[in-house]
């Protein structure tokens, strides 16, 4: 695609997604959404999906949902009214959804002391109760935006706790490695640092079958709690990008670096878990500076 045409895409697609942000309550169709990008209908789908990663009427539910959640966390409003909003016509409905996508119906989303309202979105465009949008990150062919490095690591012992339920819930098994791990004075050791392993696809597996661990880095000869499992990452290459910034922003991070510039590497991925390795403490940290490293074990 030529420059100037990519840039007629990406400014088009920002305008759409800015009028969808701040129409979210209304009832909006892709005839009146190509108008406003000055694009074919036919063709307004497909350029959509291919700049932003999720088509328009995907991006309206989730950012409905994301609202949902946080009125759920941070308001008393009846979850009825919620699900009203969220474009729902029945509370079972609703509750069904917000289920599939958070692991807990809304009732039990009230009660989390983590709760997390981001899903995944490699566009970077998510609720913001202040109603502030950002420029979107527009896909690029072959993950040109994303600083790779392929580096080698000795084998890791893990001890972990496991998580089953969409991915961006994982902080509830966080909680209960720290209740584990801390009265074991294993976050005083040396070679201490938390881990994130991802073990499902999660195009292919349904949210409330996928597998993750909420894990520490632990010495070889150190005994680990009978509640923790063992878990060994193999020596070996590792595809390894940096993220700075919040947590809740990975989500968004693994689908540019597994969707875009994966396939293009030339690389193979091993059949061993990827995983994310945090290198400072966020109960210290703003969460503007927080650094993750993401790593995707390659075959030799």
């Amino acid at each position: 695609m030529k420059p100037d045409t990519r840039s007629f895409y990406v400014d088009a697609a920002q305008r759409v997604i800015e009028h969808i942000y701040t129409h979210l309550d209304e009832a909006l169709d892709l005839e009146s959404l190509a108008r406003r990008a000055c694009i074919s209908p036919f063709h307004f789908h497909r350029v959509f999906r291919g700049v932003v990663g999720e088509t328009p009427m995907e991006m309206i539910r989730r950012l409905r949902m994301e609202r949902a959640a946080w009125q759920l966390a941070h308001t008393d409003r009846p979850v009825t009214a919620i699900a009203f909003d969220a474009g729902y016509e029945t509370h079972e409905a609703f509750s069904r959804s917000f289920r599939a996508l958070y692991n807990t119906p809304p009732s039990g989303f009230r009660q989390r002391q983590y709760p997390r309202i981001q899903l995944a979105a490699s566009c970077g465009v998510h609720f913001e109760p202040a109603g502030t949008l950002s420029p979107f990150i527009a896909r690029a062919p072959g993950g040109d935006h994303m600083q790779v490095d392929i580096r080698e690591f000795p084998e890791m012992r893990v001890g972990s706790v496991r998580h089953i339920g969409p991915y961006n819930q994982i902080p509830e098994a966080f909680g209960r490695l720290g209740q584990i791990a801390g009265p074991a004075g294993l976050f005083q050791k040396p070679e201490a640092a938390m881990v994130a392993l991802y073990h499902d696809d999660p195009e292919s597996t349904p949210p409330d079958q996928l597998r993750s661990d909420a894990g520490i880095v632990v010495a070889t000869d150190t005994e680990l709690p009978v509640q923790l499992d063992e878990q060994r990452l193999p020596a070996g290459k590792y595809a390894v990008t940096l993220h700075i910034g919040p947590y809740e922003q990975l989500g968004d991070v693994w689908q540019r670096f597994l969707g875009d510039w994966f396939p293009s590497s030339g690389h193979r991925a091993a059949e061993t878990p990827s995983y994310e390795l945090y290198l400072n403490d966020p109960s210290r940290t703003p969460k503007d500076q927080l650094r993750t490293e993401l790593r995707i074990p390659l075959s030799s």
